[in-house]
């Protein structure tokens, strides 16, 4: 029988929190599965740092893959089936592109990717393109199949409708991680009614539209999104443990630079720290890893290094302050920097500023640079209208972005009177903790 045909002699299920069951029937999918690139999925967290704030979010991007994938699957063969704007013969496509879609994710994935300048949408497609157990399984069904993969995850694919199902503002991605962080955080606000929305969607050329009889259920979705970004993803919490773990790369990656002796070597972060990682070293890299080094680093002569991956293993969080950027709050960020350093404090290590902003939904308007898919209702006569054109709801949120300042600092050390207690009563009173 034809690889991309082969069904397997018995269903196999993964049995999911989220789903109840994740089903695989596709020959292709199994193998895709159990490749070296996928499976090292399992050790990388979903949630990057988030599991210090919520300690439910252990779970992966392998469980989320999964997920995605059964999204997908339900769509194409119990909702699209038979209907005119479908070609089947796209299903196992979009099947294995919602499979692969996160394939390219590092460890911690986005404060990993801002220090050492990577791209996980890059990695995947080296993955998916490369000399790999995927690329292998993705030519077997046929030579062109790796590319079709990675120009859906990529955006590029000529049939729209694909690419929308994994990537646009009500995608299976998005359906999928809203539902399973909240599962895992332990939190209500990502639950939205998904089997109401998967009943109502309806396929057309250039991309999913959702009949009008479901606009409710799609406003329900839009602000879970809107309240886990706020709840969850930006809680300040997990922001400090982010903040904390960007600058132990950033310390370690310097050391580097300056030639310092390391306990031991870390030769898993060499080509990070040189800036040419292969997608062999990268593949290599994986959550266990890091928190290794960072085990070891505690014991590091550079007292930095030792105390920041003392904080992050051992959960000794930096607190913070509110900050306006206005002249007012870069005035007192300048005589904080000042201050820091007669302390004896790194104000680059010690000192941070980090915002957090978030756009529940938009749509494109011509002319800006980045083309925003609008959420399209089916009327009952047929005609199309974008969403925040009938959604009061949805139109009060439209367009607005959100943006949240923070100023993180290591507290304990501004509390520790034993030196300089006349300036760190000065840094208090300026961060008002006194």
């Amino acid at each position: 029988m034809e690889y991309s045909k082969e069904k397997l002699s018995e269903e196999k299920v993964f049995k999911d929190p989220v789903h109840r069951y994740i089903h695989v029937r596709d020959r292709v999918i199994w193998d895709l599965i159990g490749t070296r690139e996928f499976q090292r999925l399992r050790r990388i967290r979903q949630l990057g740092t988030t599991f210090l704030t919520f300690h439910g979010a252990e779970h992966s991007r392998f469980n989320h893959s999964l997920g995605v994938y059964e999204i997908i699957r339900r769509i194409i063969d119990d909702v699209f089936k038979g209907r005119k704007d479908w070609n089947d013969e796209e299903r196992l496509l979009s099947l294995c592109a919602a499979l692969l879609h996160d394939l390219g994710h590092g460890p911690f994935s986005h404060s990993f990717e801002k220090v050492f300048d990577l791209d996980h949408e890059h990695f995947t497609r080296e993955i998916i393109l490369g000399d790999t157990e995927v690329n292998g399984i993705l030519k077997r069904v046929a030579p062109d199949f790796p590319k079709k993969v990675a120009e859906v995850i990529g955006k590029t694919y000529q049939d729209k409708l694909v690419v929308s199902l994994i990537s646009s503002q009500i995608d299976a991605d998005r359906m999928d991680y809203l539902q399973r962080d909240a599962y895992f955080t332990g939190v209500s606000y990502g639950h939205f009614d998904m089997e109401r929305l998967l009943r109502v969607m309806r396929p057309r050329v250039d991309q999913v539209v959702i009949k009008s009889s479901g606009m409710h259920a799609v406003e329900d979705y839009i602000m879970s999104r809107y309240q886990m970004y706020w709840q969850v993803y930006f809680h300040p919490v997990t922001r400090s443990a982010e903040v904390i773990l960007t600058k132990i790369l950033h310390r370690a990656k310097e050391l580097y630079a300056k030639g310092y002796s390391f306990k031991l070597e870390p030769l898993h972060f060499h080509s990070l720290f040189e800036g040419n990682v292969s997608t062999k070293d990268y593949i290599k890299m994986d959550e266990h890893i890091m928190m290794y080094y960072f085990q070891l680093w505690q014991e590091e002569e550079d007292t930095i290094l030792k105390d920041l991956c003392s904080r992050f293993v051992n959960r000794r969080l930096f607190k913070y302050v509110e900050f306006h950027p206005s002249q007012v709050g870069m005035n007192m960020l300048m005589e904080l920097t000042t201050l820091f350093k007669k302390a004896g404090i790194d104000p680059v290590y010690y000192l941070v500023v980090d915002h957090s902003s978030d756009l529940p939904y938009d749509f494109y308007r011509p002319g800006e640079e980045e083309e925003r898919l609008p959420i399209y209702l089916l009327m009952n006569n047929g005609e199309i209208k974008e969403l925040s054109r009938e959604s009061e709801i949805v139109d009060a949120i439209t367009g607005k972005r959100r943006t949240d300042h923070k100023l993180y600092f290591p507290e304990d050390f501004l509390r520790d009177e034993t030196s300089k207690r006349n300036i760190k009563r000065q840094i208090r009173k300026l961060l008002g903790i006194d």
